[in-house]
């Protein structure tokens, strides 16, 4: 099994819930609570730019409405997205991966993209989001991980650079898990939490596979993940758990 760069502990969108998720300002705050890697949501506006978002909605995170995949990026960078969370907040505006590419790279900071397609876009989007992963860290020493729940958005990561590393994101073990990681030339599984037991951690182990989990919030969670040899936590409480 090759090395493994990445730390154990990931801050879930930026920040978890402590600041507005996916935005520069829940990385900063992640980062002045000790976080060297963070996790984050990439889809694409209307007119190709990869920008930071989970929902297909904008209303739940934005001051927009409607589906932020149909709005060009000039549309979706005048909105607020950091009111929602708290006045603190207010004006923060959501950022493109290139925005945070260069915030990660400037700090020596490494970073989990989960490519978060707008239904429809599936194998566009992780074409796309691969293409900018390979432009903006050509260079680093340790190149970012690209992550999806779709399939399709792992094949067209794979196809625009393969070289990138790749991951499935698993909410529940369907019978070929295994397989599919391997079809997909996947360096990492990352499974909810509850789903790691002694005998898959030793089966993705055997397959040559790291194990990683979402979303860990309590301590009990983490310890047993520990104790069964798991290689990473992304968690929102990046107040509760003091990154190594």
């Amino acid at each position: 099994m090759n090395p493994w760069p990445y730390p154990r502990w990931i801050a879930h969108r930026g920040a978890g819930k402590l600041a507005p998720e996916n935005t520069l300002a829940a990385f900063r705050f992640g980062a002045s609570h000790g976080y060297r890697m963070f996790e984050c949501d990439a889809k694409l506006s209307a007119d190709g730019v990869p920008f930071l978002m989970h929902d297909a909605m904008l209303d739940r995170t934005t001051s927009g409405h409607g589906v932020g995949g149909e709005l060009s990026w000039s549309a979706l960078s005048q909105l607020d997205a950091g009111g929602w969370h708290s006045r603190q907040f207010a004006g923060e505006p959501l950022p493109t991966l290139e925005n945070m590419a260069r915030f990660c790279l400037g700090n020596g900071y490494l970073l989990n993209i989960e490519i978060k397609p707008t239904p429809g876009t599936e194998r566009h989007t992780g074409e796309v989001v691969a293409a900018e992963a390979a432009r903006q860290w050509a260079h680093a020493a340790v190149p970012p991980l690209l992550t999806s729940f779709q399939v399709a958005s792992l094949e067209g990561a794979q196809a625009t650079a393969p070289q990138l590393p790749r991951g499935l994101l698993l909410d529940t073990l369907r019978d070929d898990w295994l397989a599919t990681a391997r079809r997909l030339g996947c360096v990492v599984v990352v499974c909810n939490h509850a789903l790691w037991d002694a005998g898959t951690v030793a089966a993705a182990k055997s397959a040559g596979l790291r194990t990683l989990s979402y979303t860990v919030n309590d301590d009990w969670a983490a310890q047993r993940l520990i104790a069964l040899g798991t290689d990473g936590i992304i968690t929102d409480r990046v107040d509760l758990f003091a990154p190594a």
